[in-house]
């Protein structure tokens, strides 16, 4: 497990730059998702404490910045190094759900389970990149390393690795016959 400096350093300063806790806040301050990350990884690493008090405070942060920026991931949901967020609004991410290295979300996402609670959580590989509007869901539903998941895709099934997965939707017109008498 990475410590909450080392998430700061990769997720909202980026690997580029040397870390400084003055640059850090400057970009929380300046930046909605980075704001949004910073307060998702303090509870994530509190959470991970497994104190009474720390859980406590990570369940606190959790509830407050899931209605400041309606964004739902869960503490629980275990997420590795990397995360990244296109647009907040909309992602609900399952308590279950693991997801790997420089994953890159993307607004109105879900990835979930059934209700069902001996329900697997959804494995997300690394290097993913998941487009806008798309709907994880599924019992044990695993993602490869290197996918790419088109927008508004709907995934119920294993995707294996290094692969682009977009669902086909087709869109039919028919024009009104309109009768006059």
């Amino acid at each position: 497990m990475y410590t909450f400096k080392e998430y700061l350093a990769y997720e909202v300063l980026k690997p580029k730059h040397k870390f400084s806790w003055i640059k850090a806040l400057k970009r929380i301050q300046n930046n909605r998702e980075a704001n949004y990350i910073f307060w998702y990884r303090a509870a994530y690493v509190l959470y991970r404490k497994n104190n009474f008090l720390a859980d406590k405070l990570a369940k606190r942060i959790n509830k407050r910045i899931r209605f400041k920026y309606c964004c739902d991931i869960h503490r629980e949901s275990s997420i590795d190094i990397g995360f990244c967020i296109g647009h907040l609004s909309g992602i609900v991410i399952n308590p279950k759900t693991k997801i790997g290295k420089n994953c890159k979300i993307r607004q109105n996402t879900t990835i979930g389970t059934t209700n069902d609670a001996s329900s697997e959580g959804v494995v997300i590989g690394d290097n993913v990149n998941i487009g806008a509007n798309s709907c994880i869901i599924g019992d044990g539903v695993r993602i490869g390393d290197n996918v790419t998941l088109g927008a508004m895709s709907f995934v119920n099934k294993d995707i294996e690795s290094n692969t682009t997965y977009i669902t086909k939707k087709e869109s039919t017109k028919k024009q009104k016959q309109t009768s006059y008498t």
